[in-house]
């Protein structure tokens, strides 16, 4: 029988028996935090469309704010009905997993985008611009930098909202990454998620061409990265049979019944279920910033405007850290022997590579962005760790992070000369002086990243390294040690640059925010010294949290 006639034969036959295919079976109430999220994203791409451009920032403001409360709300309502433990389950017709780390990765991304959303809104810390309060995005998005329609759009005061739908589009796909349990959902899901961001990275009011380089660098690499996850899920399906987690990991383990002769023949080839593997890993790597896929980061943090990079360098990373846990822990646990020495050399060269060559930045963006790649090898010893208390040490360490990050982004944001952000280390110097608080607030977060006692950076490397020790990988600890105190060579660097000189007199001021502002960064000092000083009960939250379900 030929081909065609085979598909022809398929046709008919489904055609003869109309009510034989299956109707899916959707648990809508436990996927109601993406739902909730991404029903908000649709609202708003509306409002967009037919608000007048006056009323369209606060309603966008408002349906964002209120969706992500709502979304929360509902992951709290499934915590407290035991979705994260007893009742952990796959739901929709297994392509979402809920259980434990799903929710708590989810909780923790929700609140890390409800504090983004403020430093979204910020209207208050450009100057006025011709009778306008003006944002940190384009006038147009669609205006060619400098060109006729730019400078009309400028001049009309005109500001861009429709970064909030965008947002909560990422939003969405990150609910769902870390949350997959297939392979063709988690692809959907950092599809979902990159798109709005590669979008995102382009829209700076100053700057625009650094911006749109970002973007475009951005956007070449993440479709690289995207390929190779493809290309690794397409030879895990052909190794396989089946691209559900479970079922992958069935087959590793060998407990597959009832094989068919064509599964039976790439079953027995452990090629393609070590260079697929390798190959998703991969794409899951770039996302994490780890070395050597980490070289976008500087970059697009540097370009993209600093509200979106505070966003990407937190949320980003939680959703692509809880992917990676799932992939390691439910799908390849059989192959631990050959991804452990592997992920022992990528965290290895993460951590120093990140902290070395952040010493040698001068300006703040690309020293965050290198911070947050030694952060990312940091992590990756917990993961590193294959034990129950990995999990739970690695989701306290993300929660913990993501609010330090978001803080310190939001406080760039404020030191400001006539060409807008002032994010030379140089144009930094004396800002103790000039604004005690301000850099005082700074200090903290510093102090946090190099994982200083009472700050959550302290109680999270910590957790981590004794995840890490207690699994077997103490010589990994040694080297995280060491390239912590690298790193806290350079965040003390930058305290001393700011109390102990003398300010310059071309110097930046200080802008002086609204409430919006004001709150995501006492949001994030608030966060910063709680888990600090009383870490105890988030790290049980964590370790309850810590149980995949299969």
């Amino acid at each position: 029988m030929t081909h065609a006639a085979i598909v022809h034969s398929l046709w008919t036959t489904a055609a003869a028996a109309p009510d034989k295919i299956p109707s899916p079976d959707i648990e809508y109430g436990q996927l109601s935090p993406t739902l909730i999220v991404l029903g908000a994203a649709i609202i708003g791409v509306l409002i967009e469309a037919f608000l007048p451009r006056r009323q369209r920032y606060v309603a966008q403001l408002f349906v964002s704010v209120v969706a992500l409360a709502a979304s929360f709300a509902a992951v709290i309502g499934l915590a407290a009905g035991h979705y994260g433990t007893s009742k952990a389950h796959v739901a929709a017709m297994g392509a979402i997993a809920i259980d434990g780390p799903a929710l708590f990765l989810q909780g923790t991304i929700l609140l890390v985008a409800l504090v983004a959303v403020f430093t979204f809104a910020e209207r208050r810390l450009d100057p006025v611009a011709h009778g306008n309060r003006v944002d940190s995005f384009a006038a147009q998005a669609a205006a060619v930098p400098g060109g006729e329609a730019e400078k009309a759009a400028v001049k009309a005061g005109f500001t861009t909202t429709e970064v909030f739908p965008l947002v909560l589009f990422a939003v969405g796909g990150m609910l769902v990454f870390p949350a997959a349990n297939d392979l063709l959902t988690l692809f959907v899901a950092l599809e979902v998620f990159s798109l709005p961001l590669y979008v995102l990275c382009a829209l700076a009011r100053r700057h625009r061409m650094l911006s749109q380089e970002a973007a475009v660098k951005y956007f070449l690499l993440g479709a690289f990265s995207s390929a190779f996850l493809l290309f690794g899920i397409a030879l895990l399906y052909g190794y396989a049979g089946t691209v559900a987690y479970g079922g992958i990991a069935d087959v590793v383990d060998g407990q597959v019944r009832n094989v068919s002769p064509a599964l039976a023949g790439t079953m027995g080839n452990d090629a393609l279920l070590l260079i697929g593997g390798a190959m998703v890993l991969m794409g899951l790597l770039f996302k994490i910033g780890a070395v050597p896929f980490h070289m976008w980061t500087p970059d697009v943090y540097q370009g993209a405007p600093t509200p979106v990079t505070g966003f990407m360098a937190a949320a980003t990373k939680v959703a692509a850290f809880g992917a990676l846990l799932r992939l390691l822990y439910v799908v390849l646990p059989g192959l631990r022997w050959d991804w452990r020495p592997v992920m022992w050399g990528v965290a290895i060269v993460t951590m120093l590579g990140g902290a070395i060559v952040a010493v040698t930045q001068t300006d703040v963006k690309r020293l965050l962005a290198y911070s947050s790649i030694a952060h990312a090898g940091f992590i990756l010893a917990g993961v590193i760790a294959t034990t129950p208390d990995g999990v739970s040490s690695v989701l306290f360490y993300l929660a913990a992070y993501s609010f330090v990050t978001l803080g310190a982004f939001a406080v760039v944001t404020l030191v400001r000369d006539a060409g807008g952000e002032a994010t030379h280390l140089s144009k930094w110097a004396g800002l103790g002086r000039r604004s005690p608080l301000v850099a005082a607030v700074f200090a903290i977060f510093l102090l946090a990243f190099a994982g200083i006692p009472l700050t959550s950076g302290f109680a999270g490397k910590f957790a981590v390294f004794k995840a890490a020790a207690d699994g077997g990988a103490g010589a990994l600890v040694v080297v995280g040690v060491i390239s912590s105190a690298i790193a806290a060579f350079f965040y003390i660097r930058v305290i001393v640059l700011m109390f102990f000189s003398e300010p310059r007199t071309d110097g930046p001021s200080v802008a002086v925010p609204s409430a919006l502002t004001s709150s995501a960064i006492a949001i994030g000092v608030a966060v910063t010294l709680v888990l600090g000083v009383a870490p105890q009960y988030f790290l049980d939250l964590a370790s309850q949290a810590g149980v995949f379900v299969r």
